[in-house]
C-alpha cells in the first residue's frame, strides 16, 4: 500500500535497543568470575522483565517487548562469548586481567586504584577499567615497583605501580 494511505499516528516509530560497552572486533571477551555472575543475574532480571510486562495498550506492550528482547538478545551473544578469567591462576606479581592496581601519577604526585575488568564490569567511578582501555594496556605486564609511560595524546604520564593484587575487591 501507498505511504499516501497511512494515517501518521498508524505508524510506529523503530525501537531504539542500545548498544551494550564496545568490545572491538576479533578481542577476546574476558570477564572476572564476579563479571560473569553480573551478566547472568542481568539476563535474570531482563527475562523476568519480560514476564512481567503488563502494558494495556498493544503498541505500547509491543514497543516494551521489542526493546527488552533486544536487550536479551545482546546479552545473550556477549554471555556466550564470554571468556573467565580465574584470577588466581593469574602471576600474582605481574598486572594481567583481573589485578588491582594501585599507581602514582610521577607528574602530579597523585595515586590510583584501579581494577582491570571487562567492558561490561568496567565502571570508572569505582575505579573499575576495561582492559581494553589505554591506561589498562599501558599496565598490563608491569610489576610493582615499576614505572610506566603512559602517554595521553600529546602528554607522558610516567606511573609508578604501587601494589598489585588479585582477589575479592574485582
Amino acid at each position: 500500500m501507498s505511504r499516501g494511505f497511512v494515517r501518521e499516528g498508524d505508524q510506529e516509530e523503530p525501537v531504539v535497543i542500545p548498544q551494550r560497552a564496545v568490545l572491538p572486533d576479533h578481542v577476546i571477551n574476558y570477564v572476572t568470575p564476579s563479571g560473569m555472575n553480573q551478566l547472568r543475574e542481568e539476563l535474570d532480571a531482563l527475562e523476568n522483565d519480560f514476564a512481567g510486562i503488563a502494558v494495556e495498550d498493544e503498541k505500547e506492550r509491543r514497543r516494551e517487548q521489542t526493546l527488552v528482547l533486544g536487550k536479551i538478545k545482546l546479552l545473550k551473544e556477549r554471555i556466550n562469548s564470554a571468556r573467565p578469567i580465574l584470577l588466581e591462576e593469574q602471576p600474582q606479581d605481574e598486572i594481567r586481567f583481573g589485578a588491582t592496581v594501585k599507581v602514582k601519577n610521577l607528574n602530579l604526585t597523585t595515586y590510583q586504584v584501579l581494577t582491570i575488568t571487562g567492558v561490561d564490569e568496567a565502571n570508572v567511578a569505582q575505579g573499575k577499567i576495561a582492559f581494553t582501555t589505554p591506561i589498562a594496556r599501558a599496565i598490563i605486564g608491569a610489576k610493582a615497583g615499576d614505572t610506566v609511560d603512559f602517554k595521553l595524546g600529546g602528554e607522558n604520564r610516567p606511573l609508578h605501580i604501587e601494589y598489585i593484587k588479585y582477589g575479592s575487591n574485582t
